[in-house]
């Protein structure tokens, strides 16, 4: 199999979304709000996933937006249940499916500069395969999964005991504020982050919503604005539009301040509409020029 540029390892989810007013139906996940982002971006991207049958057309649906995809196959797909109440911030979640984890054996012939890993549940992604993922390229890691856990199908924030172990082989990791405190047990951001350089993570991605975020490499703090539109729609898979942005970015040589502003007006431009963002490097290059920060 041919090298890539960036690889994801993810599950794409079936979710389904209730309120007071609907029930809807819907593909989620890292996975696919990060390949959606890409879609349209010149670069040579593969997704590994893995899924039941009854939610191929999920993949195909991104296949159709010109992302390669390779399935594993699942005896389930990842099921998330979202409860909304009338107030919108409280939300009640469960897992009514989860789907195979992946193994090592799937990437045996997998080569890609940065494998972009997006777990959902802790036991998606093994130590071994991250390990093995960093002898062929650079691993980055949205560490939610790992700080989820799921008891009679419902999901609880939890530590992460392998945190140490695995974080050695981790050169990109992403965490948003709360996730940061959860892994380290500090609350400042900047101690935070300094406790996980320690542990050995070269690039530090910290995210917070409208306050923007912090990048941290090399020994120096950045600090990226948010960008915003006009009418904010639906933020739901920011963070995973912010890291296509800015591995996309790393990619292509550009330095953290140039990869973080980017990564942020795209993350911005995307919750002007609801679903995955499905834009073009130039409309995010005149979005952030536009400078809406």
């Amino acid at each position: 199999m041919p090298g890539y540029d960036i690889c994801c390892i993810g599950h794409i989810t079936s979710d389904k979304v209730v309120t007071n007013q609907s029930v809807m139906y819907m593909p989620g996940g890292t996975a696919y709000y990060f390949s959606c982002a890409l879609s349209k971006f010149p670069i040579k991207y593969l997704l590994a996933t893995a899924l039941a049958p009854a939610e191929i057309h999920y993949v195909e649906m991104l296949r159709e937006k010109g992302v390669e995809v390779m399935v594993q196959p699942s005896a389930k797909t990842v099921f998330f249940e979202n409860i909304y109440g009338e107030n919108q911030d409280e939300r009640t979640q469960n897992v009514l499916a989860i789907a195979d984890n992946f193994n090592t054996q799937q990437f045996s012939d997998t080569e890609a500069q940065i494998f972009h890993l997006g777990p959902l549940l802790a036991n998606d992604i093994s130590i071994d395969l991250i390990k093995l993922l960093a002898t062929k390229g650079r691993v980055s890691l949205d560490v939610q999964g790992y700080l989820r856990r799921v008891e009679d199908q419902k999901v609880y924030p939890t530590d992460w005991p392998g945190r140490k172990d695995a974080l050695q082989y981790i050169d990109i990791l992403k965490a948003d504020v709360a996730e940061l405190k959860a892994l380290t047990g500090l609350s400042g951001v900047r101690d935070g982050v300094m406790e996980i350089a320690d542990w050995g993570v070269k690039e530090i991605v910290i995210t917070n919503g409208s306050q923007g975020s912090t990048i941290w490499h090399a020994g120096v703090f950045y600090d990226i604005p948010a960008f915003s539109p006009e009418i904010t729609i639906d933020a739901t898979g920011c963070g995973d539009t912010y890291m296509a942005g800015y591995l996309y970015q790393r990619i292509k040589g550009a330095d953290i301040q140039q990869s973080g502003r980017f990564a942020a007006a795209m993350a911005g431009l995307k919750t002007a509409n609801a679903g995955a963002f499905q834009g073009t490097v130039a409309e995010v290059q005149a979005f952030l020029e536009a400078g809406r920060n």
